[in-house]
């Protein structure tokens, strides 16, 4: 089932390498503060609003039950927040202020937090969007039933 969700997530894939990279540039390259540029470009929201649609069209056009429309829904949440989590880690590695390590984006407070209590937040993050997000998957496995039923 993996595999599968992988190949139907590759639009996805492309929208989500794009968001990423400009999180990157808003944050470093072009110096935007933190809650000035972050509603730009959202990996959170990104992976909501994908999760809902993919799952519509996901079981009107492909048949899916609802299981496996949230599962997908998680599946691709779970690689979002792998890519969040990762880029933290990098934030923090290489010591680059990034959006990814902004203490506003970690625990919405101003003081900056430590590696460790920005890598505990972030798998919070994880668990937290990755349930989130099969709640939203089966939201939009229930609004794929408005959609018109594919002619063959």
């Amino acid at each position: 089932m993996v595999k599968e969700y992988a190949r139907l997530a590759r639009p996805y894939f492309v929208l989500l390498a794009i968001v990423t990279l400009g999180r990157w540039l808003i944050g470093t390259a072009f110096h935007v503060p933190y809650d000035k540029g972050t509603w730009y470009m959202s990996i959170v929201m990104l992976t909501m609003f994908a999760s809902i649609f993919s799952t519509a069209f996901a079981r009107r056009w492909l048949g899916y039950r609802l299981m496996p429309a949230a599962g997908f829904a998680m599946f691709m949440a779970l690689v979002s927040q792998l890519v969040i989590l990762l880029s933290t880690l990098i934030s923090y590695g290489l010591d680059i202020p990034s959006y990814f390590r902004d203490p506003m984006a970690l625990a919405r407070q101003t003081e900056a937090m430590g590696f460790g209590a920005a890598m505990v937040a972030r798998v919070g993050g994880l668990v937290v969007n990755t349930i989130v997000n099969g709640i939203l998957g089966a939201v939009g496995w229930a609004l794929g039933g408005l959609l018109p039923v594919r002619e063959r």
